[in-house]
């Protein structure tokens, strides 16, 4: 496309570009934004040095490999912060820039924002049904090795306490922690030698894990070992919610009522939600957030909607195919809320921004400017504006069960 439009002379041409979903994951009532943060990054970083520009030899002609040659995004990036909620046709990001430079993007911005917001989403779900009870991330073996880093940044923006990955630890400042696995107690001649070994290195505060042979003996062992103050318990597998009533009741029995008493084995939000009346302190949660919790994608899109015309206007463009439809025009976006802050609707103005009645909430950002990112921020400020985000949806987001969006989108 690029080599073409630069013969065609259209490529130079001022082009806006939106990512958008048309349609949340089936079942869904809300989705969350992430890796805007990343996405800044990838863009700001987003060269053709000698090693690329000689792999493209026979795939674009010379004049283009000269163009790419020299490319760095000029343009301007508005978009949905990170964290923020999002609903059917929101227009999470407006890149614009001339056709060439914007065109690029298109897979690079696509690939971050399709994951970590599949990521997020599923995270945000799992953080609403657990409450108070903190999520623990444990994904990182159920993934590719650099999407567990970035799906460990996605899910402490959506809410998850802390994560096993140590990578998103050192990069993103992500909360780790993490306890031992079954092979370190098979290591050992017995179960109170592991124990020892590990509370010994450790100290009492650890996590120990109690169902490698029998859970009421290894819990008793447990706290033989590390004494009454022992930090907690893991269960992996069997029926959980039995299986944390008969562990809490024999901890407390034994005197150990602060050891907490965590929670892994295949946990998704429909799981964490069944167990919300049993005395668990915490979850682990690994292979289902890291894929999604059964949408690994959000199917955003990356779409041509305006673009100059002959005599210098800005013409709105669309794609008409059935199913596939887009709506042209440069976008804006703000939430409407109810005079007590609750969120009304998405509502997107096309052309113009839509009128505020004085309770709505604006919620494109500027990110990048002439080419400049202007809208880095911390992580846990996407943290807090999440569950901000979140709060002032209505209490229809809290059923499981499958839904429509939990507020419309109208276009304006």
């Amino acid at each position: 496309m690029l080599q073409a439009a630069l013969r065609s002379g259209t490529a130079h041409r001022r082009s806006v570009f939106e990512l958008f979903p048309r349609r949340l994951p089936e079942g869904r009532r809300y989705g969350v934004v992430a890796g805007v943060g990343r996405a800044l990054d990838a863009l700001e970083a987003f060269r053709f040095d000698d090693p690329t520009l000689t792999a493209l030899e026979g795939v674009v002609d010379d004049a283009t490999r000269e163009w790419l040659s020299t490319y760095r995004f000029g343009g301007d990036v508005w978009g949905y912060a990170e964290g923020e909620a999002y609903l059917p046709y929101s227009p999470l990001l407006v890149v614009e820039a001339t056709f060439a430079e914007a065109v690029l993007l298109e897979t690079l911005l696509l690939s971050i924002y399709n994951h970590d917001s599949a990521i997020a989403s599923a995270a945000s779900r799992m953080t609403l049904v657990a409450g108070d009870r903190p999520c623990i991330e444990m994904g990182s073996r159920r993934t590719h090795e650099e999407a567990a880093v970035a799906a460990a940044r996605a899910a402490y923006v959506a809410g998850f306490a802390t994560s096993s990955n140590l990578a998103a630890g050192q990069r993103y400042g992500v909360p780790t922690a993490g306890t031992s696995a079954h092979s370190f107690t098979l290591l050992h001649d017995s179960e109170a030698d592991a124990f020892r070994a590990q509370v010994t290195s450790l100290g009492t505060g650890t996590t120990l894990l109690v169902d490698t042979y029998d859970v009421a003996e290894a819990v008793r062992t447990g706290i033989e070992v590390a004494g009454t103050s022992l930090g907690a318990v893991r269960l992996d597998s069997g029926d959980l919610a039995v299986q944390a009533v008969e562990v809490r009741a024999q901890l407390d029995s034994l005197g150990a009522t602060s050891t907490r008493i965590i929670v892994t084995s295949d946990l998704d939000e429909f799981a964490i939600a069944a167990l919300a009346a049993a005395p668990v302190d915490g979850y682990g949660v690994g292979t289902q957030l890291v894929t999604g919790s059964g949408h690994p994608t959000c199917g955003f899109v990356y779409k041509l909607v305006a673009r100059e015309g002959a005599a210098g206007e800005m013409e709105s463009v669309a794609k008409r195919s059935v199913d596939k439809a887009s709506v042209g025009g440069r976008k804006y976006a703000l939430r409407r809320r109810s005079a007590d802050g609750v969120a009304e609707a998405e509502v997107i103005g096309i052309g113009d921004p839509p009128v505020d009645d004085g309770d709505d909430r604006p919620l494109l950002v500027p990110l990048v400017s002439g080419g400049e990112v202007v809208g880095r921020e911390s992580l846990d400020r996407a943290r807090s504006r999440h569950l901000a985000a979140r709060a002032e949806l209505p209490v229809a987001i809290q059923q499981m069960s499958r839904g429509e969006p939990v507020i419309p989108t109208l276009h304006v």
